[in-house]
């Protein structure tokens, strides 16, 4: 009977206790990709290489004979990958933990605990090595699950309220955001919404934005930050343009056409690392809005001597 170790690893998976679901041959052959197994390769052959997510889909096409497209890579991100790190089987960036989540050198491994069982699957001692591992596994994942939280970056909302962002890229800037510009600019102000490149909606008050006119489509755009002054019925929106850049022509747009429904004024600030940083884009930014650097946090630019850090009615502009 010829081998199939995709069957195997289907198997192997419903073994450390992963459903029907996610024990399907995307899985499988992420989990082989992982592993660096080939076809007719015994699984004490396993390895714990770094990859990401495009070179396991190449694994997979090179080895395997199937072709995930390149729009398919959110899913075995979101419905694979995730999945097997909730378990504890596989770690994100074991090199550097506090990786940005948007990095290209985004990467996963298998835990070295669960390669000593794997590398035992189909011998004698599979049966003992993988009762053990399981009596363990709720502990691990726990232990886990509290190493990624010293990760992640703790901010304290206008109000008080904590939340906490995942590590790096530009939710460093987003804190300073929310902590420095608007204790200095929106007193009062309220966040109705804080992105965070892992989770999208740190923060999201749906219900306050509709009451203010604004519906917020799932694959919308949204700026990285949205802060409502009631006393001046403004909505603030931020973005943090150390990773795309400021508020230029093209995203002006943009935003007026998201929040086109608002019964709030709006007032559009592009917020950058430093001034070094900011001279980089000076060309870009759009008229009509402000600038806001981190390291001169007292300051604002203004884009047009006619108001300063309010909005511009429609007439106005004509």
């Amino acid at each position: 009977m010829t081998r199939n170790i995709v069957d195997e690893a289907r198997r192997l998976l419903m073994s450390l206790g992963f459903d029907t679901e996610r024990a399907n041959q995307r899985s499988a052959l992420t989990l082989l990709a992982l592993l660096h197994l080939r076809r007719d390769d015994p699984w004490s052959d396993a390895t714990t290489p770094m990859l990401g997510t495009r070179a396991l889909m190449d694994w997979i096409r090179d080895e395997y004979g199937v072709d995930y497209k390149p729009n398919t890579r959110e899913t075995l991100r979101r419905q694979t990958l995730h999945q097997f790190v909730a378990a504890g089987l596989v770690e994100e960036n074991p090199d550097d933990p506090e990786r940005p989540v948007n990095s290209p050198k985004w990467c996963y491994r298998v835990r070295r605990s669960a390669l000593e069982v794997i590398t035992g699957f189909g011998s004698s001692a599979f049966e003992e090595a993988i009762a053990s591992y399981l009596v363990a596994q709720p502990g691990l994942v726990s232990q886990y699950e509290a190493a990624r939280a010293m990760n992640r970056i703790p901010v304290t909302l206008p109000d008080g309220s904590p939340i906490s962002l995942s590590p790096g890229g530009q939710n460093v800037l987003i804190k300073a955001m929310i902590e420095q510009f608007c204790s200095r600019f929106t007193p009062g102000g309220v966040v109705l919404y804080a992105g965070d490149a892992a989770a999208k909606w740190a923060v999201f008050e749906g219900d306050a934005l509709a009451r203010l006119g604004v519906t917020v489509q799932p694959h919308g755009k949204m700026p990285d930050l949205v802060v409502y002054l009631p006393q001046r019925n403004w909505l603030v929106l931020l973005e943090a343009a150390s990773t795309h850049g400021p508020v230029d022509g093209k995203r002006l747009a943009e935003l007026r056409a998201l929040f086109d429904g608002s019964t709030a004024g709006l007032v559009f600030v592009s917020c950058f690392p430093s001034r070094a940083e900011m001279r980089n884009y000076l060309a870009q930014i759009a008229w009509e809005t402000e600038v806001w650097c981190a390291d001169s946090p007292t300051h604002l630019v203004h884009f047009n001597g006619e108001r300063f850090l309010g909005p511009y009615a429609d007439a106005e502009r004509e």
